[in-house]
């Protein structure tokens, strides 16, 4: 097989799905999560419910 002798480089497009902005948005669920945990705990009860 010949292999081509300039290999292209791939750009990341800078919108949409992808891996790189999956992985951040849920490192940041993530976060939110926990803080939403913590916050209940602290406080007793939900957010939402009084």
């Amino acid at each position: 097989m010949i292999d081509p002798k300039i290999i292209p480089e791939r750009k990341l497009p800078s919108y949409g799905f992808h891996n790189h902005t999956e992985n951040l948005n849920g490192c940041w669920a993530m976060i939110g999560f926990i803080a939403l945990v913590i916050v209940e705990f602290k406080l007793g009860h939900g957010i939402l419910i009084r």
